[in-house]
């Protein structure tokens, strides 16, 4: 049986929206990461079978084959846009992984990109001729009232899981110190407009979270994400193809991404990390390293908690609330994460999860 191995892993910095990376159209963004990715593989751009790239803002026009593009890849190179908001990244790998156990590819690139900074104006208009009306965030689910701003279901969830702010402000402390600390490998980071590291990582405290904005209930500004740029692509191929490189090959032993309740999305990874432990028959107690997404404070602590993850190996670099939430990408940078931390280790199992509005949950399982 074919097997899928991740055998590079790379990333830009990540910063938030305005900052270092803002002047960086998406292709700019992310057609070096995507090409130092393939050349730390010693793969040739030549040999690649797909590149498939989220993003959830982005301009249309299938970003991925102007990535392709843009990084110099062969024309017959496709590329596959695809948008799943959050999840999208980790889906991505997921998507790689299946195309190549069909044996429908032996090289795929697949990650996400996003440019907050840059995110195309958008309008909704109507046939009874009014004036078209500009929004952010479209909706979710067809139904306004099970499509709540994800703040507002950040705190619902709070309050039905009895996660204080304080508690969700020690996370937030807590993944700023461990960022701080245990800054990102260079073999992790791909340089971009002269940033060599994350931007947003500080020394946060108790008392500045405490004086930080609040958004909704026990959310503030300090326990949820920034919007943020930045762009991470994995290397993922065939067993054959594998066993002809030299450098680390981690197994991408599971993938799934299952829906949930759209009003409750923060809980969602639940039913996906069930899932890949189904799968495997692997259970929260194998796991060496788990990288869950910190889009807000308590959506970690909720999923870490509720699948029973021991928390010392959680973001153990620090998470999102630490660097920024670059909303396609954000579930290939956890990959991206996970993927160092295991060669770091030279063994282990290791779980990646991320939540995504409408009530979406993904989960991937790692394997050196």
């Amino acid at each position: 049986m074919t097997r899928a191995y991740v055998v590079s892993a790379c990333r830009s910095p990540v910063a938030p929206r305005g900052g270092a990376l803002a002047h960086l159209t998406l292709p700019d963004l992310a057609a070096p990461v995507l090409s130092a990715a393939l050349a730390r593989a010693v793969l040739a751009p030549a040999q690649v079978d797909e590149v498939i790239c989220s993003t959830a803002l982005g301009p249309g026009g299938n970003p991925a084959r102007s990535i392709a593009l843009a990084a110099r890849l062969p024309e017959h190179v496709a590329g596959l846009s695809i948008d799943r908001q959050c999840a999208g990244g980790l889906d991505a790998l997921a998507l790689a992984r299946q195309m190549i156990l069909a044996g429908a590819a032996d090289i795929v690139v697949a990650g996400g990109a996003e440019s907050y900074s840059r995110q195309p104006l958008r309008y909704r208009t109507f046939a009874d001729g009014r004036p078209p009306e500009p929004y952010t965030q479209a909706p979710f689910t067809p139904w306004p009232a099970r499509d709540p701003d994800m703040a507002q279901t950040a705190a619902a969830l709070a309050r039905s899981q009895g996660i204080t702010r304080e508690a969700q402000d020690d996370w937030a402390v807590e993944s700023h110190a461990k960022a701080r600390a245990q800054r990102a490998p260079k073999a992790e980071l791909v340089p971009l407009a002269s940033t060599e590291a994350d931007t947003f990582t500080r020394r946060l405290t108790p008392a500045l979270c405490r004086r930080a904005k609040v958004l909704s209930g026990e959310i503030t500004a300090a326990n949820a994400a920034v919007a943020a740029d930045a762009a991470a692509f994995c290397v993922v191929v065939s067993d054959r193809v594998a066993a002809e490189l030299t450098g680390p090959k981690i197994e991408l032993i599971a993938t799934t991404t299952k829906g949930s309740k759209p009003e409750e999305p923060g809980l969602a990874p639940l039913v996906a990390i069930g899932e890949v432990f189904r799968q495997t028959g692997l259970a929260a107690s194998d796991l060496t390293l788990a990288e869950i997404m910190e889009a807000y404070a308590v959506q970690a602590i909720a999923c870490a908690t509720g699948a029973g993850v021991a928390p010392q190996i959680v973001n153990i670099g620090g998470g999102a609330l630490a660097r920024g939430h670059p909303i396609g990408a954000s579930g290939a940078i956890n990959a991206v994460r996970l993927w160092h931390g295991l060669v770091a280790r030279g063994s282990g199992t290791g779980l990646a999860a991320i939540a995504a509005a409408g009530g979406i949950g993904s989960a991937a399982l790692m394997r050196l």
